[in-house]
């Protein structure tokens, strides 16, 4: 299976986030899963390819052609497809998908998965959609859209295909 992870490319203040992002790498890897990710070699980006690596599994960059031009791009990983804008990125890397994860992150990493909540929102994706809550870091965002739901903008059925995990156990259960 294609797992595009959707993650940042800091490491973020709590050793805990590579700690858990070397678990999901692992786990990809050594289940025969292929993953998909934004290219880079610096951060939680370079923690979770490095981790799929090393178990053995197959890992593919999508990055912009600004991100190579300044060398941050990871060279050791399989394949390297490299777009023109981010735009194209985006769209390339939820094409690849057949499982879309998301880490904790930043802006980026929040832009890419409601992407992809549009998408199956709007039935244009009916693949899983997994938010890693790891130690509540996304229950804003669960609080968010259960008020959308409330309020009316959301239906439920759409909110219920946006799947929160606790950690990657419940990850590997969700994407079997």
């Amino acid at each position: 299976m294609n797992i595009t992870v959707y993650l940042g490319s800091a490491s973020g203040r709590d050793p805990k986030f590579a700690r858990e992002v070397i678990r999901l790498g692992s786990w990809i890897g050594e289940n025969g899963h292929r993953l998909i990710y934004g290219g880079s070699r610096i951060g939680l980006m370079g923690e979770l390819a490095e981790s799929v690596l090393q178990a053995g599994g197959e890992v593919i960059g999508v990055e912009p052609g600004f991100f190579v031009s300044s060398c941050l791009q990871h060279d050791g990983i399989d394949e390297l497809i490299v777009t023109e804008t981010m735009a194209e990125r985006k769209a390339k890397m939820i094409e690849m998908g057949e499982a879309y994860v998301a880490f904790p992150g930043g802006t980026g990493t929040l832009e890419e998965i409601s992407e992809v909540m549009s998408q199956i929102r709007l039935g244009h994706n009916e693949k899983p959609c997994v938010i890693l809550n790891l130690d509540g870091y996304y229950e804003p965002l669960r609080e968010m859209l259960d008020r959308m739901v409330l309020e009316e903008f959301l239906d439920k059925e759409s909110r219920d295909r946006f799947l929160f995990a606790r950690d990657v156990e419940e990850i590997a259960r969700i994407l079997g």
